[in-house]
């Protein structure tokens, strides 16, 4: 089981890997050892709450595809098992924060203070460019 947070938990059976050859430099070993890991989740057959898989499905991810998989290859370190515990972080980071929503901005006004205090700052540096003309004739 995957524990995100008290109340979010993703059940092992949601969640399929497959072992894969990983990309790259190893020598001779790369040919023989499936030490890379895909991690498919499907979000809408998931426990998720109904709000979160809208996010998430709605989120602009590369890593979600058109049917709402969640793909994540993982094939960063030599074993299988960093493999797989780095691929359920990168999967508990993207669910995290497509659960976290922000704020709503209220947008503000600058006081007139901060105006007042705009608009002589702009008057001060006019008349210092002023004084640095030629005076005319």
């Amino acid at each position: 089981m995957l524990i995100l947070s008290p109340h979010l938990r993703i059940p092992e059976d949601e969640l399929a890997f497959s072992a894969i050859r990983a990309q790259g430099a190893g020598g001779q070993n790369v040919n023989k050892v499936s030490s890379a890991l895909h991690l498919r989740f499907d979000i809408r057959a998931s426990s998720l709450p109904e709000s979160l898989k809208t996010r998430l499905l709605a989120s602009a991810d590369r890593r979600i595809s058109k049917d709402g998989v969640i793909v994540i290859k993982a094939q960063r370190h030599r074993t299988q098992e960093k493999n797989r515990a780095d691929a359920l972080a990168r999967l508990s980071e993207m669910i995290l924060a497509a659960n976290s929503v922000q704020k709503k901005r209220k947008p503000t006004r600058p006081t007139r203070g901060s105006q007042r205090r705009r608009m002589d700052s702009k008057t001060r540096h006019g008349r210092t460019k002023a004084l640095r003309r030629k005076p005319s004739l």
